[in-house]
């Protein structure tokens, strides 16, 4: 009789620790899915405001066709492939984010341009999107960290396999 309890408690315990281990993965994948719409969020408000920036900078570059060409390909290509996962999307924002670089540096050459205060405005707004896109990243990739560590370390790994919880990429961009 003894035995049995014995049974019954060591059963009760595993599937409580079984219960809790899996609770908590749902939680971390979830906190998952909620960072990268933090991310998506800020990425579709720098989309907005690359236009009316390449509108502004058409008039006084108008000798820099390429560069503004180039940005606009490459928000396109960023828009295309904004329903993909991080790995995708990364390639898409770092050549996104290089474009606007060499905009940024470009925009040095004409000191107008410089002074006009609707070009000041978009700049200060990209730089703030820029530094919140930064920010959810580090926010992001932090629980993508939690989540991976306890999708791949054992016990909660046991529980992962078996109930489906696969590994979340990273989301990295690289300014060239």
């Amino acid at each position: 009789m003894r035995a049995i309890y014995i049974v019954v408690g060591v059963v009760a315990i595993l599937v409580i620790a079984f219960i809790v281990t899996y609770n908590r993965l749902v939680r971390l994948r979830n906190q998952v899915k909620n960072s990268w719409a933090q991310i998506d969020v800020q990425l579709k408000r720098r989309y907005d405001l690359i236009p009316n920036l390449i509108e502004t900078v058409k008039g006084y570059m108008k000798h820099e066709r390429e560069t503004l060409e180039a940005i606009t390909k490459a928000r396109n290509l960023a828009q295309q492939v904004a329903s993909s996962g991080p790995g995708v999307r990364s390639k898409a924002e770092s050549e996104l984010s290089s474009a606007l670089a060499r905009l940024l540096a470009v925009v040095e050459n004409y000191p107008d341009l410089k002074a006009n205060q609707n070009f000041l405005a978009l700049q200060e707004e990209l730089t703030s999107t820029e530094n919140k896109i930064s920010f959810s990243r580090q926010y992001y990739n932090d629980s993508v960290l939690r989540y991976n560590n306890r999708t791949q370390m054992f016990p909660s790994n046991m529980v992962a396999s078996m109930t489906g919880f696969k590994a979340s990429e990273f989301f990295e961009v690289s300014v060239a």
